[in-house]
């Protein structure tokens, strides 16, 4: 009997939307289990480390977005082949996870002067800039995806985050970088996910 899958987290894509991604890529049935802002503080105790989201399999509930997300893409078929390229997808997602987190430093700084710093200096001179210039080159040296030439769990990941970008500096930082744009579209080609994409929630992010 195939395992039960509940994933929890608030009523936004943001760390949740990966797993959706790889769960509809398997065509693996799950529970969409979301969360309203309001209702955070009375559910904050009940979570496993008081934070979201957390998978739940059969009973056994399991926190940590990219160690989900990692879980799913085997269950998937989206790991790499060997050790060497599992270390490759996780270097891609881990520097993703580096940028979404300056995003979000960026996002909730409520300083204007700061933020403004922030966005000049971050968004347009240095780190977003060369890390995704970086990206780009990887994914053109490697047949269109970001690792062995073929779609894996990194490439998911990327285009799920994609979609948020724009919430730093309110611009559409990734648009001058076409090969990372076409690893989106890639994905969001694919039946279930784009199916998804069509009827899914309507989210601030």
């Amino acid at each position: 009997m195939a395992p039960k899958y509940k994933l929890i987290y608030f009523n936004l894509r943001g760390l949740g939307e990966p797993i959706r991604f790889l769960f509809l890529y398997g065509g693996i049935e799950f529970e969409d289990i979301r969360i309203e802002f309001e209702d955070w503080p009375k559910v904050k105790e009940s979570t496993p480390y008081g934070k979201l989201p957390y998978i739940d399999v059969d009973g056994k509930r399991i926190t940590q977005s990219t160690a989900i997300a990692r879980y799913v893409a085997k269950l998937v078929g989206l790991v790499g082949k060997d050790d060497l390229e599992d270390l490759e997808i996780d270097s891609v997602v881990d520097t993703l996870i580096d940028l979404k987190d300056v995003q979000v430093a960026y996002y909730y700084e409520e300083d204007e002067t700061i933020k403004q710093k922030k966005k000049k200096e971050i968004a347009v001179n240095e780190t977003v800039p060369q890390f995704l210039s970086k990206l780009d080159a990887r994914v053109k040296e490697n047949g269109g995806y970001f690792v062995g030439g073929k779609l894996t769990w990194a490439d998911i990941y990327f285009a799920a985050y994609h979609e948020t970008t724009n919430l730093f500096a309110g611009e559409n930082v990734i648009g001058k970088y076409p090969h990372l744009l076409a690893v989106a579209d890639k994905v969001y080609a694919i039946p279930a996910i784009k199916a998804w994409i069509a009827k899914r929630p309507v989210t601030h992010h």
